[in-house]
């Protein structure tokens, strides 16, 4: 998809060398997943102390000259390192599913208890405070929902799921009145009202008709007729994948993600132990939950809120991240009791 954008010219600042670069990063991210399943991902877990504190500072390091926004967003959540331009939030997030699941398998059984769940929440508070502050409200949303799911495949009782809901109404009145900003509002309101002249809605409404444009079949990769949508390298890129290989196309492609999704939940009930259980359940919550709001922003039924899609928008960072995920994964299924070490054969 990145190819057939470069090669069709649909955006401008996008030269050959962006393809290139994306196919090394699906290189390194394959050869980290391989590397990582060959290893216990208990001892990695363990080793929470040497991983967590740089992925903070780099996430810390945004609120200083070095970090900036892409393309005049109000986000910043891109760190200039010199030679190269890095997503802090993707190592956020990988370090996040490995300590809370770590937290977890620690608690196991207690979650319940009044002084673990307000660690959890703590621990929970933390990237997804920094993430908040960054204005990167797509991220946050994203944090948000990996501890939900993770922490309620914990145990979490019923009795906090039912207080959660009753107080989400009020705590989305507040931070519609003191937290959110116009534009955000806006990417709220235009999915009850698509005529409103909104940036987020004129993109929407641009990345529905590229996608139904292509039709049953789609127009192919090259030298189509195509119509343009802002942002169709990353954020809208399913839009895309709907002009060049259609409906099927489409399909073929949600087939795929959602039974990537739907292996890993599968593999969290084969896990040895709650960590593994934990660990599995966060990346699956790291995926569906990307996917979910990406195809929902094009198909406009999600607000825009830059959440890329997995395995497939442009960015390094985000690419290496997902298959780093996977790898963790992969670790929890071959080091199961039902599976298969890599090096050696379980007895």
């Amino acid at each position: 998809m990145i190819y057939s954008i470069v090669y069709n010219g649909m955006i401008s600042y996008l030269t050959t060398n962006e393809y290139k670069k994306q196919l090394l990063c699906v290189g390194l991210g394959l050869f980290a997943a391989l590397v990582l399943s060959a290893f216990d991902y208990r001892k990695f877990a363990k080793l929470w102390f040497l991983y967590a504190p740089p992925c903070l500072i780099l996430s810390l390091l945004l609120f200083t000259p070095l970090g900036f926004g892409r393309d005049g967003s109000a986000n910043i959540n891109w760190l200039d390192l010199g030679f190269v331009s890095i997503q802090p939030s993707e190592f956020l997030k990988l370090a996040f599913i490995l300590t809370f699941s770590y937290h977890l398998s620690k608690v196991e059984g207690r979650v319940n208890q009044p002084i673990h769940l307000f660690l959890l929440l703590l621990h929970a508070a933390v990237p997804i405070g920094i993430i908040f502050l960054q204005n990167d409200y797509g991220t946050a949303i994203v944090f948000t929902v990996m501890f939900i799911i993770m922490i309620y495949s914990a145990g979490l009782s019923w009795k906090y799921i039912a207080t959660a809901v009753i107080a989400a109404p009020v705590m989305f009145v507040l931070m519609w009145f003191f937290v959110l900003k116009p534009h955000h509002k806006n990417r709220i309101l235009v999915l009850f009202n698509p005529d409103m002249d909104t940036t987020a809605g004129d993109q929407q409404a641009a990345g529905k008709i590229a996608l139904g444009s292509g039709q049953i079949f789609g127009k192919g990769i090259k030298d189509g007729d195509y119509f343009y949508v802002p942002d169709a390298h990353n954020d809208f890129i399913f839009s895309w994948v709907g002009q060049t290989l259609g409906f099927v196309g489409c399909m073929l492609l949600v087939g795929v993600l959602c039974y990537i999704c739907l292996k890993i939940l599968a593999n969290s009930r084969i896990a040895r132990d709650p960590l593994g259980k934990y660990i599995c359940m966060g990346v699956f919550a790291l995926l569906i939950v990307h996917c979910i709001i990406n195809i929902g922003m094009v198909l406009g039924v999600m607000p825009v809120i830059g959440v890329p899609l997995p395995f497939v928008s442009d960015g390094g960072t985000a690419m290496v991240g997902m298959w780093v995920a996977v790898g963790f994964a992969m670790s929890t299924y071959s080091h199961s009791d039902k599976g298969y070490a890599v090096f050696y054969d379980k007895k």
